[in-house]
């Protein structure tokens, strides 16, 4: 009994250790409702760590959403994608709450935002009221949650961050109560190769591990039989209860021979170091397989601050003849684990999987700038734009170059230049260069036409070509028709599409006077709010133009009734 109890309290002492340094108690909820997680802090995602905590609601929108303490708003942004409509209220306690995907915002701020963009006739603006300019109190209603921005369901996202450095920390560690009695799910195990000449079970590449649930609830891993410096990775994910979604787990920890080689845990980390994701993870399998694996180890080019412990950069070096027991231990915030213990021999056998080194023509040093002329386009990549030096392929065309694949993570924006010279004027006009994806299908990378030359600045390796667009966006009304009495609605909308290059700029007037129309990208719809009060006549003309990303622009108007 004493024992459980000890196992008990050094699993949760992480977390105790990490609340003492936030208040408790202090901070109230968002939202009215239980909190029921859809994602987690530190969560892994698209070349970035989630930097709050996303609470389900109720599959709903239009939930009023709190301040959770006395503060002053400090920020409103309102985009197309991102966070869509978020508010950031600095508190005077030094903490920074941040509430996104917002359907709206209450009245008074409402209203506040609504000047702004009639101002600068855009959708889209980030304001910074002055301090104390809009206050709010504890409990009040600021906003009503949404779907707004790069959100993929109706949810708040949320966060708490430090008002000096900006950096957000993990809200579930300020005494918010989500019900979680469920340990961290183990989904795979991977052993790598480190050093020249190592092997792990006769095989000088990175290989799945197998292993077994124990009558206690651990798991034990097959005697793995290793020889030189070698590193573990996991596929990992955590549930709460009362919800199916697979989130990020809090911490890893890993010892050998009872001594921790790598420890690290999202209690908090900076926007700056975000990217670095893409070393923690096993960058080419997520691009092959779509899982993420963290590894154990801290590699040279990984700069990222979570790291609460490290011996060797949690590499394990493997002698002839010694034996080895390397534990795993995988927690979430509320205290619960999952254990794996991995027997290591080492041994030496003959290899039946040797080291692929993917020799190419081309090496890159990752530390130098480095130019290629591939026919059709030439490429630059500045120095630092890779993690690492590595051989890549090219591919040279009259008209379409590959450039590697997207299986080696950019960590810095590289330059494309392609020679439209052979094209005439018309023509230029409506080129844009495009990444084409595994089906071949073109997406719009923003193109920048001068000197004679189409350059494009992305992160993304992969295939790239020219692409003609011609055809101008198309726009038809949602929810009403031409000349019909619209006077019970409260908002008319119309359906914008494009074909190809997608969606630039568009801009409504209302007779002859510019209208704040609200783009959803994810549904393709504008949207106007009559309670903007716009309308001051019986008949009205509604001028909609709709331009696409090389140019081609559509206009549509329409007339209809109001009282």
């Amino acid at each position: 009994m004493r024992l459980t109890v000890f196992l008990v309290l050094f699993a949760i002492a992480p977390l105790l250790y990490a609340q003492e340094n936030y208040p408790q108690d202090v901070f109230q909820s968002p939202l009215e409702i239980p909190l029921v997680l859809a994602g987690t802090f530190g969560e892994l995602r698209s070349n970035h760590f989630h930097s709050g905590i996303d609470i389900k609601t109720q599959q709903r929108e239009g939930l009023r959403v709190l301040s959770i303490a006395d503060g002053t708003i400090t920020r409103i942004k309102v985009s197309h994608w991102g966070y869509g409509k978020a508010l950031y209220i600095a508190h005077p306690n030094g903490y920074t709450s941040v509430y996104g995907h917002l359907q709206k915002f209450s009245p008074e701020i409402e209203a506040y935002v609504k000047k702004a963009q009639y101002a600068k006739q855009s959708y889209e603006v980030e304001l910074f009221p002055d301090y104390g300019e809009l206050k709010v109190t504890k409990g009040e209603t600021i906003a009503f949650s949404g779907n707004t921005g790069g959100s993929a369901g109706p949810h708040l996202h949320f966060e708490i961050r430090s008002s000096v450095s900006e950096k957000p920390t993990n809200p579930l560690l300020y005494g918010y109560e989500v019900r979680d009695a469920t340990d961290p799910t183990l989904v795979s195990l991977y052993g790598y190769p480190l050093s020249d000449g190592a092997q792990i079970n006769q095989s000088g590449e990175k290989i799945q591990l197998n292993y077994s649930r124990q009558a206690d609830g651990s798991f034990l891993a097959e005697k793995v039989t290793a020889i030189g410096t070698i590193g573990f990775g996991i596929n990992t994910f955590d549930r709460q209860d009362m919800a199916a979604n697979k989130n990020g787990v809090y911490a890893v920890k890993q010892t050998v021979n009872g001594r921790v080689y790598s420890e690290f845990d999202f209690e908090t980390f900076s926007f700056g170091e975000t990217r670095y994701i893409n070393t923690l993870i096993d960058y080419a399998h997520f691009y092959k397989h779509r899982q993420r694996v963290q590894k154990l180890f801290k590699e040279p080019f990984n700069h990222l601050g979570i790291y609460k412990t490290l011996y060797n950069n949690g590499e394990v070096d493997i002698e002839e003849g010694l034996s080895y027991n390397v534990e795993l231990t995988i927690s979430d915030v509320a205290g619960n684990t999952t254990r794996l213990v991995i027997p290591v021999e080492g041994k030496r056998e003959p290899l039946k999987i040797p080291k692929d080194e993917g020799k190419t023509e081309n090496f890159i040093l990752a530390d130098k700038p480095n130019n290629f002329d591939l026919g059709a386009a030439k490429v630059y990549f500045p120095a630092n734009t890779f993690y690492e030096d590595f051989y890549i392929r090219l591919e040279k065309g009259s008209d379409t170059v590959a450039i590697h694949d997207n299986s080696v993570a950019a960590h810095r924006n590289f330059t494309i230049s392609f020679d439209p010279s052979k094209y005439n004027e018309e023509e230029r006009k409506q080129l844009f260069i495009a990444h084409l994806d595994e089906d071949y299908r073109p997406s719009h990378s923003k193109t920048y036409k001068r000197d004679g030359a189409f350059t494009t600045r992305t992160r993304t390796l992969g295939t790239y070509t020219l692409v003609r667009d011609s055809v101008a966006p198309e726009i038809r009304p949602k929810n009403f028709k031409e000349k019909q009495w619209l006077s019970n609605y409260n908002y008319l909308s119309m359906v914008i599409t494009d074909d190809l290059s997608g969606i630039d700029t568009y801009s409504a007037t209302l007779n002859g006077e510019w209208i704040l129309m609200e783009y959803e990208p994810k549904t393709n719809t504008l949207t106007y709010d009559f309670d903007d009060e716009r309308v001051k006549a019986t008949e009205n003309e509604l001028k909609l133009t709709v331009t696409d990303n090389v140019g081609n622009s559509t206009t549509y108007t329409t007339t209809f009734f109001r009282n």
